[in-house]
């Protein structure tokens, strides 16, 4: 956590150890940044999950997680960035490939936006789902009825 620290200053917020799993929240500006220095020089070569919390009462809505593992170390460390509604981030697709599809399933469930990703659209559901299922103010019995009569031409039996 000291390597991270003294290499980018004021990108990196906060830093703690959580029964020896190091968690680092990074700034928003400076996520790719850190994500190749995590790869390359810190050989985090596994990201293992990517996903995002929503707290829609902080200032910064939501919480992106990035849990990534070392196979030479044999550790683990877990970034976090912190974003407002309709910020975007950089996708870190670059650095670990399999972010892709997490990426795209992150957008789908939060509308959460990676620039730079070379293909960001729903995965998981129909490209003209309206909004976003794993944000806490989602109204999961409206869209499925909409949805439903429109696609199906049925009514919902929830």
């Amino acid at each position: 956590m000291k390597r991270f620290k003294a290499r980018f200053g004021e990108g990196i917020r906060e830093a703690w150890l959580d029964r020896n799993q190091a968690i680092v929240v990074v700034a928003r500006e400076q996520l790719l940044e850190v994500a190749q220095y995590s790869r390359v020089e810190e050989k985090f070569d596994m990201l293992t999950d990517l996903t995002a919390g929503d707290w829609p009462k902080r200032e910064k809505r939501f919480e992106l997680i990035l849990n990534l593992y070392s196979f030479e170390k044999n550790e683990r460390l877990r970034l976090k960035v912190q974003l407002g509604e309709g910020e975007p981030v950089a996708s870190v697709e670059s650095a670990w490939p399999t972010a892709n599809w997490m990426e795209r399933e992150c957008f789908d469930m939060f509308g959460i936006v990676f620039e730079g990703h070379p293909n960001l659209k729903r995965l998981l559901l129909p490209e003209e789902w309206q909004g976003y299922p794993l944000r806490k103010d989602y109204d999961i019995l409206q869209q499925d009825e909409a949805w439903i009569r429109e696609n199906l031409g049925i009514e919902s039996g929830q």
